[in-house]
């Protein structure tokens, strides 16, 4: 039987909670984050690591005519 949402203990909660992030979950308003102040700083830790992840790692948009290019590239290989 599995503890209710609300009732995890800490190793229980921060194992569920990439899955949680990865939903899109709202994991600030979870009961365990509201009530455990180790969790809510492992999770501050866990978006202040994601934050500098993507200062260095920006995304990048490609360029429009991508896949033109690789059609062409992939005609060009027939």
């Amino acid at each position: 039987m599995n503890p209710a949402p609300d009732h995890l203990s800490c190793a229980e909660f921060q194992a569920r909670l990439a899955e949680m992030i990865g939903s899109g979950a709202n994991v600030a308003a979870h009961p365990h984050i509201q009530q455990c102040e180790l969790c809510r700083a492992f999770l501050a830790d866990l978006e202040a690591i994601a934050q500098a992840a993507r200062e260095l790692f920006p995304a990048v948009e490609p360029p429009d005519d991508l896949w033109e290019n690789i059609e062409t590239a992939i005609k060009k290989g027939k």
